[in-house]
């Protein structure tokens, strides 16, 4: 809580003493490297592990995704796996139909039910001593990119380039959980209620297109089509064509036709009462990751 606090503390110092163009742009570099490593690392590799690296550049990419201050890959990835079990259900870690907006946004983050790390939720990541090192101080990546910016442009690239940016970037993050199951359109008749929003997958690099995600949770890609704009996949792919990363999924064409509401109308039982269950269509599992290469 109290650094919930600090953060908005220090945004409103930030833009109370101003900021230079070179601040401004600091602020918007920082804020978009951090959002990819949440979306393209914590989400869509430790969740949904929709790719596979080395193990080397496994921990590189993890420790990068702490600076997000989101705490750890372990505990990211593993809760984010509850909420796509139980989605929209009582269950569900952060559901706006059920606990609200606030709590959907923010408030799950600030109590004490979700804090602690099990391990159980994400075996697969798991075995690797160094994640979960990595887990248990995960403020080292925060620290250490702190002292940097200050070593770089003292205490205005601080403010700019971590305080103002992971404040921005938490909103960010956080309006997925809020807001992408509450404004947008469906495509796909899931069983929960998230819905594809542009404009959110603008600010979060392409996780706005959220039923997209929950019809197929395995996929690199979340923009399904050409004009979904998804910015994490593509430099994902450009990843993968420089060899840093393989075994890209993206969803096969005959996925991308089935469920459509359209043809077999909505199935989610809070939108339509009556709705026949369907399950979610996913990927067969990659196997769990080798200690030695993943």
């Amino acid at each position: 809580m109290l650094g919930i606090v600090a953060i908005h503390v220090g945004t409103v110092v930030a833009i109370v003493r101003g900021a230079t163009w070179k601040l401004a742009a600091l602020a918007a570099a920082t804020y978009f490297v951090r959002m990819f490593a949440i979306t393209a690392v914590y989400h869509r590799y430790f969740s949904h592990r929709s790719y596979r690296t080395s193990r080397g550049l496994q921990f590189l990419l993890a420790l990068l995704g702490t600076t997000a201050t989101q705490k750890g890959p372990l505990w990211w990835g593993g809760t984010h796996r509850v909420h796509h079990k139980y989605s929209d259900t009582e269950r569900d870690v952060h559901s706006p139909l059920r606990r609200g907006f606030w709590y959907a946004h923010i408030g799950w983050w600030l109590g004490r039910e979700h804090e602690e790390l099990d391990l159980k939720r994400i075996p697969d990541f798991a075995g690797f001593p160094e994640l979960r090192w990595l887990d248990r101080y995960h403020v080292v990546g925060p620290l250490g990119m702190i002292a940097l910016l200050f070593a770089l442009g003292g205490y205005d690239a601080f403010l700019w380039g971590y305080v103002v940016s992971t404040c921005a970037l938490m909103h960010g993050t956080f309006t997925i959980n809020s807001l992408a199951h509450v404004f947008g359109s469906r495509r796909y008749a899931t069983t929960d209620t998230s819905r594809n929003n542009f404009w959110l997958a603008l600010i979060t690099l392409g996780e706005g297109w959220h039923n997209n995600h929950h019809h197929y949770m395995s996929s690199a890609n979340q923009g399904f089509f050409w004009w979904e704009i998804d910015v994490s996949f593509y430099i994902l792919r450009g990843m993968e064509k420089l060899g840093l990363i393989w075994d890209l999924r993206t969803a096969p064409a005959h996925v991308l036709q089935r469920n459509l509401i359209k043809e077999v109308g909505e199935r989610s039982p809070l939108l339509a009462p009556q709705a026949a269950p369907v399950e979610p269509l996913d990927a067969p599992p990659l196997g769990r990751p080798s200690l030695g290469d993943v």
